[in-house]
């Protein structure tokens, strides 16, 4: 379960993550779609699990993860610049691909056949 703390502060990495996803040059990969759905934060808040969900036309989902995943440290140092006056560590950043939506679309898939 986790606090209200935990909550407040994985909304707030969640956002900013998102944003700078969104307005940095080196995360974009032509034609794909990274969203945050969800960040969790541990109790002691050294690390934050980022969940992504990844939208590729190409079908090049793991290419992109691994491109946000090979730059978890600038992600890290762009959210340290942004967040430093809500937080005095910053978490260290694990990056989830989250496919839930991949196992939404296959159940819908089964229940129309």
């Amino acid at each position: 379960m986790e606090t209200t703390r935990q909550q407040k502060i994985g909304r707030l990495l969640q956002k900013e993550i998102a944003s700078i996803l969104i307005q940095e040059q080196r995360f974009r990969v032509s034609n794909s779609i990274i969203t945050v759905t969800k960040v969790n934060v541990t109790t002691d808040l050294s690390i934050a699990r980022v969940y992504l969900s990844v939208f590729s036309p190409g079908g090049g989902k793991q290419a992109v993860f691994e491109l946000v995943c090979s730059h978890s440290k600038d992600l890290r140092n762009l959210l340290a610049g942004r967040v430093r006056h809500q937080l005095r560590i910053i978490p260290n950043l694990e990056f989830y691909l989250d496919d839930s939506l991949d196992y939404i679309e296959n159940i819908d898939r089964l229940l129309n056949e």
